[in-house]
């Protein structure tokens, strides 16, 4: 039987309009395979579904569409909104309750990676390299513990979000109340992070069961003052794969993935960032629902491992729908 494969994209976020192109990515991704593709839109409490230029409301009582008389049921939902609701457990809260397997993780990983503070204080059981940080919301301006606990420079940026948005590097004590209030128009808390100066990197995975692919790991070189929007998508930055690491910290920068894979529980397609200073692996952030446009950095990634990323995405599908059905 032939699969209704919802690719959920859009959300509440400034990220709307990278959802919207990942999701594209997909479609293009996922294009002669044996499945009927719908693009459903989210944003707020208006799901609509977008097919051969005509737009159809989303029953959310059964996760649906009706087209004339025809009742559409999706069998998958592959999520690509970067945000709230796709990439913090709520999206994933709904499907769960729909019964309707996905592509991501599960509620708690979802929720837990999304709030760096938290997936940061997680992660300090772990005995590995984190920036110093400090959280700030509510009224507090936070200066005086940023000065003591994390100095300058540092990065101001919100506490849940990505894609750089509402992101400052600030050099100076006179500039950080502005970087506050512009990362608290993204989100109410706002996490303030030592600047670690060294290689910016990520390695991306794909975890299917107890399998885990490590793709080769790409180095960032930003020609902004750092990996910002125009960076990661006006093409202000070089991608380098194989990043120039030492053979030594390229095994320990993936078998760091991988555990950090386990003890998070991640699964199917998901990155993690890093800061190498010296012999140092710094984890950044955990992202679990990465851009998936051709030039976004898993798909590089992946054709740099010899593989193509439709052969991940089928894999993704069918054994999440298997697991669901057990």
């Amino acid at each position: 039987m032939i699969k209704n494969v919802a690719i959920v994209a859009g959300g509440d976020t400034s990220e709307w309009e990278v959802s919207l192109r990942s999701a594209e990515g997909i479609k293009n991704f996922l294009s002669g395979t044996p499945y009927e593709l719908y693009e459903v839109i989210v944003r707020g409490s208006h799901w609509y579904c977008e097919k051969d230029g005509k737009q159809y409301d989303v029953d959310k009582n059964d996760f649906s569409i009706l087209m004339g008389k025809n009742k559409i049921k999706f069998d998958f939902a592959y999520i690509i909104i970067h945000g709230h609701p796709g990439e913090d457990g709520c999206l994933q809260g709904y499907l769960e309750m729909m019964n309707i397997p996905y592509s991501t993780c599960d509620v708690l990983t979802s929720s837990l990676t999304y709030n760096k503070y938290a997936c940061k204080e997680f992660l300090k059981s772990k005995e590995i390299c984190l920036a110093k940080s400090v959280l700030i919301s509510g009224e507090d301006t936070g200066t005086e513990r940023i000065k003591r606990e994390v100095g300058f420079p540092c990065f101001v940026k919100p506490n849940v979000g990505g894609s750089s948005f509402g992101v400052t590097k600030v050099k100076e004590e006179k500039d950080l109340q502005e970087a506050i209030q512009t990362a608290k128009k993204e989100c109410e808390e706002v996490l303030v992070e030592e600047y670690i100066a060294g290689t910016e990197i990520s390695c991306g995975f794909c975890r299917i069961g107890e399998k885990i692919d490590v793709f080769p790991i790409l180095e960032i070189v930003s020609e902004t003052e750092f990996f910002d929007y125009e960076a990661k998508y006006n093409g202000k930055s070089q991608e380098i794969i194989p990043a120039r690491i030492s053979n030594n910290l390229t095994e320990r920068v993936k078998e760091l993935t991988k555990n950090v894979a386990l003890w998070m529980n991640l699964k199917y397609i998901a990155r993690v960032d890093y800061i190498i200073k010296g012999e140092d692996i710094y984890l950044l952030e955990v992202n679990t629902t990465p851009g998936m446009t051709a030039a976004s950095i898993i798909p590089k990634q992946i054709k740099a491992f010899g593989k193509e990323v439709k052969e991940y995405l089928v894999a993704i599908i069918e054994d999440a729908s298997k697991r669901k059905n057990a």
